[in-house]
């Protein structure tokens, strides 16, 4: 079962059923063919240009689609898909994940995170980009030294500049503009959608956000260094390897499953329970197989703890929760035999290219964040990058709807921050009762990062389908109980 947060919001709408019935939409049902697609080449785009335009059969359950491939200057490369046939006369949108610059990455994965593939096969026209550079894969940051306007691109810029070509190639295409625009992301995606609805508040009728990364310099440069600097001893060596998590996780559960209630395999809120890992300290505190010596044990709980300075002052919302263990091979321990502990990874690109406004360069290692100077230092690319500010009074006055989800035991994005950022959007509405008629919060137990592995009872991406919450919420007036899959 999905849980929701106490404070969920409910109620309100943009669009009716009717309103958009009577919409026109030019040539729509009109199947277009393979030179209707071709003659998109030349395509007259302001600060852009088309580099492709073909059909791509269908396939399965994805009808066949017109791929137009562009570039919106400086080096935001674009991929806008237009179905040749049964067009639903909707726009759908998606981010990209860790540092983006692989056009299309998503969709080769199978699930609905920051993938096209979902919006196509229910007939949407969609669109992506790789947030304006070109990456090896998607923990290379190496494009950003010293390159201001591709840090603006990934930061904010290409969320728009996707939108501009894509409503380009629709109109040019269908002859008309969408009647209604989704946007979708998890993670970096989540931190899109965010930046979206204050960037652009206009844009999209509705917008997803998954485990917001929304604050990369908090969250990337200060946080995953605290956790690399707490997992690494004198010498330079990983204190807790992989293996322990197991230990720990059936710990963790064996203390905290019935906090809730209910003896499910689930931990509702991590919040509610207390644990007490002293039950597994080796006899003497040294190591040991099926214990935690010392040095283990403070690791664990400076990652519960989180960041803080000489004062103890937090310099980031909460830690790693408490069920997430049996992820942490992937993001924080890696696995025996090699592969994950992909948040030192993280840390390590975004320090040496991308946090401070003068780049380190690759010398730099999580290990040389000071937590006393370097906060201070995070403020100019923060004005770029970071999508946390909780005012969302101008996409809420423009009618948009805002579903945000993120899973409780997300051990790399910490929930915290996202509930963090509910309560503090709250205020800034006026109340929540205010902040109800446009944006609903789901924390959802159990649930890796982005659902990208499966947990608990397979609680994974799979378990939930926020589209059709957001079409029912925007386009009928009902808002969403919960984030189940649609019978």
């Amino acid at each position: 079962m999905l849980h929701q947060s106490a404070r969920a919001a409910v109620v309100g709408a943009v669009f009716t059923v009717s309103a958009l019935a009577a919409f026109a939409f030019p040539a729509a049902a009109q199947e277009k063919t393979a030179e209707d697609c071709a003659a998109l080449r030349d395509l007259v785009i302001d600060a852009g240009y088309v580099t492709s335009a073909r059909v791509v059969p269908a396939l399965e359950d994805t009808p066949a689609y017109c791929e137009v491939r562009a570039r919106a200057l400086p080096d935001i490369s674009i991929e806008v898909r237009l179905p040749t046939a049964d067009w639903n006369g909707k726009f759908y949108q998606t981010g990209c994940g860790g540092f983006c610059g692989v056009l299309g990455r998503a969709d080769s994965q199978g699930g609905f995170i920051n993938a096209m593939g979902p919006g196509l096969k229910r007939g949407y026209a969609t669109a992506t980009s790789d947030s304006g550079h070109h990456g090896l894969h998607v923990l290379d940051a190496g494009w950003a030294h010293d390159n201001p306007h591709a840090e603006r691109d990934w930061g904010w810029r290409s969320i728009g500049e996707t939108n501009r070509v894509a409503q380009a190639a629709i109109d040019a295409f269908y002859g008309g503009a969408p009647a209604q625009s989704y946007f979708q992301g998890c993670s970096t995606g989540g931190r899109m959608a965010h930046m979206a609805t204050l960037r652009y508040p206009e844009m999209f009728s509705g917008v997803i956000s998954g485990a917001p990364a929304m604050d990369y310099t908090g969250l990337v440069a200060t946080k995953m260094a605290w956790i690399t600097q707490a997992n690494t001893d004198a010498a330079g060596e990983q204190i807790l390897k992989p293996g322990k998590e197991a230990l720990i996780g059936a710990e963790v559960m064996r203390q905290c499953d019935g906090a809730d209630g209910a003896e499910d395999g689930l931990i509702a809120d991590p919040r509610a329970c207390s644990v007490d890992l002293k039950t597994m300290r080796c006899p003497d505190g040294g190591p040991g197989a099926e214990c935690l010596s010392d040095a283990e044990l403070g690791v664990v709980a400076a990652w519960r703890q989180g960041p803080r300075n000489a004062a103890g002052e937090q310099l980031y919302p909460g830690g790693i929760p408490e069920g997430s263990e049996p992820f942490w091979w992937l993001w924080l321990t890696g696995k025996e035999g090699g592969g994950g502990k992909l948040v030192p990874a993280f840390s390590s690109s975004f320090g040496a290219y991308m946090a401070f406004a003068d780049d380190p360069g690759p010398e730099w290692t999580p290990l040389d964040f000071d937590f006393e100077r370097d906060p201070p230092r995070l403020s100019t690319m923060a004005s770029v990058y970071n999508a946390d500010d909780p005012d969302i009074g101008a996409f809420r006055a423009a009618g948009g709807k805002l579903i945000v989800w993120h899973g409780w035991a997300d051990a790399i994005v910490t929930p915290y921050k996202t509930v963090d950022w509910y309560d503090k959007a709250a205020a800034a509405a006026g109340g929540e009762a205010t902040l109800r008629e446009s944006a609903r919060l789901f924390m959802i137990p159990g649930m890796d990062h982005c659902g990208l592995l499966p947990g608990p009872g397979g609680v994974n991406q799979f378990s939930i389908d926020p589209l059709t919450a957001l079409e029912r919420w925007v386009e009928d007036g009902v808002p969403p109980a919960d984030l189940a899959l649609a019978e």
